[in-house]
């Protein structure tokens, strides 16, 4: 079985010599056994089962046209010894916990401010800070319910943090039919290995979700709110709804009324008491945000505000994974933890800063520049590859603003066999969004979405931009489980009243087509 591998990049499955690093001995033994016929068929019958599942995503090309395609599962899996993810796990929690703590400082007493550590004009000009959120403590003081931290391996196959997803990460339904897929598609390859499962996720979000839910545990009525069928990510939206056995609403479904949050049913109104929502504050209610929106329910910030509902994630928590802010969370590490920060940061230079706007931009062809509010790939320029009429274009902008700008250097990412058209390997580089819950504590599931770039040498994973994913196995150790399991009982789905139908114009569905176009 032939293979191309990179000479820069850390490989996480041949190391320089050439030779499979111990624990990849087994996979890379079993993928010559299988060889490349049996991996074009596995890949074909992949394809034929995702779209008449409907696990597919929009494409976006070069010219904006949108494109609905399976979603691209690569057939050989990531592995994570158990060492690496203890420490990843740790990192992670901490991060979280900091982050946590920021947003809560930032709608109360900024004390990070008043400690002269971030600047408060940085924090009030962020898209996302939402000062309708000002004094607002949700349940439990938790505001992170739901974080997807982007990691990435450097050339020294160190981890590090590349930003913080904290507002509505998205892509944990894929990783949870990606492994579903690989135990139908090859199941020989987890005969060699002790995989952590991954299907516990719904139940956690559910447990979670309940957790925070200011009623008393078996009255809480949860529901996963959509901004509707022309969002990309419709598919995971309906997913979670279904797994954790709770309603799927719209806009349309649900109403106000005395500060109190309700369902409307065709038996009358029920309350909610905890809503997943999957848009941006932006939509969320006409009254306090965006007047236009079609998305909204007029009078929920009300609500939210009297303590009757919990929104997970809490509004206003996008302050929280803009690309500026995140520059700082070494330093909320230190000053609300009094810890040193387990996971690092990629370099990063503050625009807003004239000194490393000047060293930045002096090196414009070496970094990737990254508009701070954007997610999923938008409006990145990787200077490396980027020509010179673009580099020209992009300078002229940053200099216009550069608030809204920061710049990386550039990270070889880590690179992982890949199975091309013709069932031979490749190496292709990858990221890693593992998923956290922070319900009545922080738990994070084994594993993540592996994002991987399928053009040769490119460093865009980004799922809208043609990249595709990896099931990722964190492999088994004998140390006590890190998640426990959330008993069946507590996890039995509620009997739930029908919906009425709705109807949709054609503003709304534009606004559903605005929220999350490239969420991952």
């Amino acid at each position: 079985m032939s293979a191309t591998w990179s000479a820069t990049a850390f490989d996480e499955v041949f190391a320089a010599d050439g030779v499979p690093r111990p624990y990849a001995q087994p996979l890379v033994a079993e993928l010559e056994r299988l060889g490349a016929e049996s991996l074009v068929a596995a890949g074909a019958l992949r394809d034929a089962i995702f779209m008449r599942q409907g696990i597919t995503f929009d494409l976006t090309n070069p010219e904006g046209a949108v494109a609905d395609r399976p979603f691209p599962l690569d057939l050989i899996p990531r592995i994570i010894p158990a060492a690496e993810w203890r420490t990843i796990k740790r990192g992670l929690a901490q991060r979280i916990r900091a982050l946590n703590h920021f947003v809560d400082d930032v709608y109360h007493e900024r004390e990070i401010v008043k400690a002269g550590i971030v600047p408060w004009t940085l924090i009030a000009s962020r898209s996302h800070f939402a000062r309708a959120a000002h004094g607002i403590r949700p349940p439990r003081g938790v505001y992170t319910h739901i974080a997807g931290c982007d990691l990435v391996r450097d050339a020294n196959g160190a981890w590090k943090v590349l930003e913080d997803n904290v507002r509505t990460p998205s892509g944990i339904s894929y990783m949870l039919e990606n492994r579903l897929a690989m135990t139908r598609l090859i199941p020989s390859l987890f005969a060699h290995f002790r995989v952590r499962p991954v299907d516990q996720y719904p139940a956690l979000l559910h447990a979670a979700l309940r957790s925070v839910a200011p009623v008393a545990d078996g009255d809480a009525r949860i529901v996963v709110w959509t901004p509707g069928p022309a969002n990309s990510a419709y598919f995971e939206h309906t997913f979670l709804a279904r797994q954790m056995g709770v309603e799927l609403v719209e806009a349309s479904d649900l109403v106000v009324r005395d500060d109190v949050c309700y369902m409307r049913t065709t038996s009358g109104l029920a309350r909610v008491s905890a809503i997943y929502r999957r848009l941006d504050d932006a939509f969320i209610d006409p009254l306090e945000f965006r007047p236009d929106s079609l998305l909204g329910v007029p009078g929920l910030i009300r609500a939210y505000r009297a303590g009757t509902v919990a929104i997970a994630n809490a509004i206003g928590t996008g302050v929280a994974d803009d690309k500026a802010v995140y520059c700082y969370v070494p330093a909320m590490i230190r000053f609300y933890l009094g810890e040193e920060p387990l996971l690092e940061n990629v370099t990063t230079y503050l625009l807003d800063d004239p000194e490393q706007l000047e060293v930045a931009l002096e090196r414009i062809g070496e970094l990737v520049f990254k508009p701070t509010g954007e997610s999923g790939g938008k409006g990145v320029v990787i200077g490396p590859a980027a020509d010179e009429r673009r580099l020209l274009e992009l300078a002229e902008t940053v200099r216009r603003d550069p608030t809204q700008w920061i710049a990386q250097e550039v990270v070889q990412l880590s690179t992982v066999p890949t199975v091309a058209h013709d069932g031979t390997l490749a190496a292709r580089h990858v990221d890693l969004r593992p998923f956290a819950i922070f319900g009545d504590e922080i738990r994070i599931v084994p594993g993540g979405l592996t994002r991987v770039a399928l053009e040769p040498g490119s460093l865009i994973v980004n799922s809208s931009r043609g990249g595709g994913s990896k099931d990722t196995w964190v492999l088994q150790d004998d140390e006590v489980a890190e998640i426990e399991p959330v008993a069946a009982a507590s996890f039995a789905p509620p009997a739930l009243p029908k919906l009425r139908l709705r109807s949709w114009t054609g503003q709304a569905q534009q606004q559903q087509q605005q929220q999350l176009r490239a969420p991952f």
